[in-house]
């Protein structure tokens, strides 16, 4: 009997052929997930990576609340017109303290994963208050009510206890020293040695344009001014090798 024939004879056996296909995906589906049990992390790190400051958590609260995800993803794919576009393709690392991850679902806007620094702050609170006043065909909406909204920051350390019982490594002192870590980032004036000794590249000046009051502008601005700038992507190749 040939290799042909003992095919024949599974193809017209129904039950001996659901078994096979049955036994096949077994047996590859436990090569392939067995060995991630004995990784202690399946994410290379990353060197610059760090946790968001308090001030950045909570704009990434925000971002998430109105709902930015829906028309702005954060994944820039591996293909020459994205990286052209917008930069080097996203690494795994740096959704690493995500929760939930912000790839997005489709874009109606730009890829916001490198958008940090790449337009000043005043820019970014006048594209939220007026999107047409910078790009005529935007279709987004107005966000102008977040500057006259004052930050509640009176649970920021509570979020950050959540995330750091996800895995998010805040540590107590940082838990303790949230609130006034806000405060210090949002402002342009006093010492700002033991904010960047906890977050450091943490950008701290007035983002929203009114130093009297920390708002939720100024959270949201704080958060889209982070993306990107963590990793320095000149130490990485084309294929994400350390050169």
């Amino acid at each position: 009997m040939t290799l042909l024939d003992n095919h024949k004879v599974i193809e017209r056996n129904v039950t001996l052929l659901l078994v096979l296909s049955l036994l096949v995906v077994c047996v590859g589906g436990i090569v392939e997930v067995v060995p991630l049990f004995f990784f202690k992390n399946t994410i290379e790190k990353v060197a610059g990576m760090r946790p968001y400051t308090p001030l950045e958590l909570a704009g990434r609260n925000i971002y998430v609340r109105e709902g930015c995800y829906t028309c702005h993803s954060q994944m820039i794919r591996p293909l020459r017109d994205e990286v052209q576009r917008y930069g080097h393709y996203s690494l795994a690392a740096e959704s690493m303290y995500d929760h939930p991850f912000q790839w997005g679902s489709e874009r109606q806007g730009p890829d916001l994963a490198r958008v940090g620094g790449r337009y000043s702050n005043d820019w970014q609170v006048e594209h939220l208050t007026n999107p047409r006043s910078v790009v005529p065909e935007s279709i987004m909406p107005t966000y102008g009510y977040l500057a006259r909204t004052p930050l509640a920051d009176d649970y920021i350390a509570d979020d950050l206890v959540a995330n750091a019982r996800v895995g998010v490594p805040y540590t107590a002192d940082m838990i303790a020293k949230a609130k006034d870590d806000v405060v210090a980032q949002a402002s342009v004036d006093g010492d700002k040695s033991a904010l960047l000794a906890r977050y450091p590249k943490a950008r701290s000046e007035d983002f929203d344009g009114n130093p009297m009051q920390v708002t939720e502008m100024d959270a949201l601005v704080a958060y889209l001014q982070m993306l990107g700038t963590l990793v320095d992507f000149k130490n990485y190749d084309e294929n994400g090798n350390n050169r």
